[in-house]
């Protein structure tokens, strides 16, 4: 049996013709080798098309400028047709509003911005710190233990019940939902069979449908799921079951995945460059910067796809009607264009906040601010009780194309 490992996905990189170059392919994120074929396709083919793929064929637009051409402009390059690779069969389609052109989309996103916003922001800034502080404090000394399961999902999991005020001896359910979502053939290496996929979902449709006929008879609320079922744009959402999923889903989906992994891949960063943590221990108002680059560096979620609406020149290539289009986040926070050093993890960047991992335009990330504030205030509160937190070994990461993320990290504390 052959083992693959960088090496030898490097010397894939560089040897496999240009035509049959593909990024799709999961395995080469779960080896953490999927950088030499982004940078190929980047000095030698940015806007580049493959015929041929698991996900049929499409476009991979690799360069910072190229993306951000695509991202503002949603009138040629449409969500509506999906944002992942691939397509969802038929029976089972679920809309949101990331996957929605406007007006459907703005009349869907809008209601639940303020469950976001800077009032509730302000709310959730104390039972942020609370909650971490708790989770820290009850982190073992001097034994090894999973960083992913007990600090990265357990924060993120009671941010989301808290986002949806959801019954919280059940807030465990919000990130199983989740990974069943995201662990699918179209994003992943774990194959859940479609009919076992569309059961749990069908279950997560009927325990919100539940809470949402109580909340809309209820008091007034900033949680995601009174916004939405008080609002005259919404309140009918859950009369389209594939409608009520899809919106959920997307808030479910990203407030998981892109705070957890960020949380992880930060520790793991500063692990892997000592110098930067040294400078961060020294100057902890480093700390917002470095949330910024943490997001950057480790790019929770991969990519987006689009569909072009018309034919559409972009860097000297002409990108048909009907074409998949695929925006390579991960790519556009490596470019050497953008970003000086961008290998270089760096707590004090300049321009760490032009990454792409929050999208831009329209389908900007709606919930950036509390990303970054879950971040933030992590770890002000790691570095005023521990002076080193050591991660233990290599880290499994998740085999998917999608979310750049990890399904363990041993680390430990010394007393």
């Amino acid at each position: 049996m052959n083992v693959m490992t960088p090496d030898t996905f490097r010397a894939e990189a560089a040897a496999t013709p240009l035509a049959e170059i593909d990024v799709s392919r999961p395995e080469i994120f779960a080896a953490n080798a999927h950088w030499p074929f982004f940078d190929r396709l980047r000095a030698e083919d940015p806007v580049h098309y493959l015929a041929d793929s698991d996900f049929g064929p499409f476009w991979s637009i690799t360069r910072w400028d190229d993306i951000m051409k695509v991202e503002t402009n949603p009138k040629v390059f449409s969500s509506s047709d999906g944002i992942f690779m691939g397509d969802r069969p038929a029976d089972f389609q679920p809309r949101s509003f990331i996957g929605e052109d406007d007006p459907l989309h703005s009349k869907w996103r809008k209601p639940v911005m303020p469950g976001v916003g800077g009032k509730r922001l302000d709310e959730l800034e104390t039972l942020i710190r609370q909650r971490v502080v708790a989770i820290l404090d009850d982190l073992p000394r001097d034994e090894e233990f999973d960083w992913v399961e007990r600090v990265s999902i357990e924060l993120t999991t009671q941010m989301l019940a808290t986002l949806f005020d959801f019954p919280w001896e059940d807030r465990h359910l919000l990130t199983y939902w989740s990974d069943v979502t995201t662990a699918t053939p179209l994003v992943g290496a774990e194959v859940m069979p479609h009919e076992e996929r569309v059961r749990i979902l069908t279950e997560c449709v009927q325990y919100f449908t539940k809470l949402w006929l109580e909340r809309a008879k209820g008091a007034p609320a900033l949680d995601f799921i009174t916004l939405m079922a008080q609002n005259p744009d919404t309140e009918d959402l859950h009369e389209t079951p594939r409608d009520l999923l899809g919106n959920l889903m997307l808030l479910i989906v990203g407030g998981n995945d892109t705070t957890r992994n960020s949380i992880s891949g930060g520790l793991l960063a500063l692990n892997q460059n000592p110098d930067e943590y040294g400078k961060l221990r020294a100057d902890p108002t480093l700390i917002p910067g470095m949330c910024a680059e943490i997001i950057r560096y480790q790019t929770p979620l991969a990519y987006m796809r689009r569909t072009c609406r018309e034919d559409f020149e972009l860097s000297g290539k002409t990108i048909k009607a009907g074409d998949k289009v695929i925006m390579w986040y991960v790519s556009a926070n490596r470019d050497d264009a953008k970003f000086d050093d961008p290998y270089e993890f760096l707590v004090d960047r300049k321009n760490a906040r032009s990454h792409m991992s929050f999208g831009f335009g329209v389908h900007r990330c709606m919930g950036n601010h509390v990303a970054e504030m879950q971040l933030r205030i992590l770890w002000e509160e790691i570095l005023a009780r521990f002076p080193k937190i050591e991660v233990v070994g290599e880290p499994e990461r998740v085999s998917s194309n999608f979310v750049m993320g990890f399904s363990k990290m041993m680390v430990r504390i010394p007393g």
